[in-house]
């Protein structure tokens, strides 16, 4: 039976084109899509079907590896062009030219994992993910991460955000009769709106700070971004891009599956 694909929400991707035409077996190409799945259909059926030039009339191509987390279609667009032009990108001048008796894909692979060891990349909450196991296991070696970046393995499907129908699932939940535009963040002890907090992303949490108050206090010393950190009120490790991804309006489900259960008591602020 077929694997079902992972979904993921908000989904903005880079990937790795392997061509299995004999004729041209070996080239690559690194592309970027909101969906995989359409995607490759697009490039095997040719540029008429929405394909790149590039691409046509070399097919079939299997798409191996995606990267994805990115927060926008601009920051992957710009991860996309680096790993196509790594000796043009100011930020991978360090990497060696592709030496002559080195595979294509090789190269691609050597240059994906030096770019997510660099700023900006190296502190967004990205996956690393194979989508065809054969690779992954002659290739594996070749990637090796910042801890926080999962490598997985297996399809996966994009998905629209769904949106709230009601106030269970908004961003600020009052806990009494305080209206939401009064809420006060725990961190600074201002107002809070809707616009600027952020929420953590654990269900039963129920931390609603500053996005700014929280971030100073995931950031360490000489971080621009913050890339982890121990929510205050539950005392657990979150992504800080998985706690953006929740104010974007990811995890709707995951919200309304806990909606029923017990609520957490206030923490006692110090």
């Amino acid at each position: 039976m077929e694997e079902e694909p992972e979904v993921v929400e908000h989904f903005f991707g880079v990937y790795l084109l392997y061509c299995i035409n004999p004729k041209y077996k070996g080239r690559t190409y690194i592309g970027y899509t909101v969906d995989p799945k359409r995607r490759i259909k697009q490039h095997n059926a040719g540029k008429k079907y929405g394909g790149a030039w590039k691409t046509s009339n070399r097919g079939p191509w299997d798409m191996v590896l995606i990267v994805h987390g990115f927060p926008n279609s601009t920051s992957a667009l710009r991860f996309e062009w680096a790993w196509q032009h790594p000796h043009v990108s100011r930020r991978l001048k360090h990497i060696p030219k592709k030496k002559s008796s080195q595979k294509a894909f090789e190269f691609c692979l050597t240059v994906l994992s030096e770019m997510l060891k660099v700023g900006p990349w190296c502190c967004l909450p990205l996956t690393i993910r194979w989508l065809d196991y054969e690779f992954s296991k002659d290739y594996y070696g070749y990637i090796s991460p910042p801890l926080h970046m999962p490598i997985c393995y297996g399809k996966v499907a994009s998905c629209k955000i769904k949106r709230a129908k009601d106030a269970k699932v908004s961003v600020i939940q009052p806990q009494d009769s305080q209206s939401a535009v009064e809420k006060l963040c725990p961190l600074c002890g201002s107002i809070m709106t809707e616009r600027d907090s952020i929420s953590c992303v654990k269900p039963k949490c129920c931390l609603i700070a500053h996005l700014i108050c929280l971030a100073k206090v995931f950031c360490q010393s000489g971080m621009i971004l913050p890339i982890d950190g121990t929510c205050p009120a539950c005392k657990t490790n979150v992504l800080w891009g998985d706690l953006v991804r929740k104010k974007n309006g990811c995890y709707r489900d995951l919200l309304r599956e806990t909606d029923t259960d017990t609520s957490c008591s206030d923490s006692d602020d110090t």
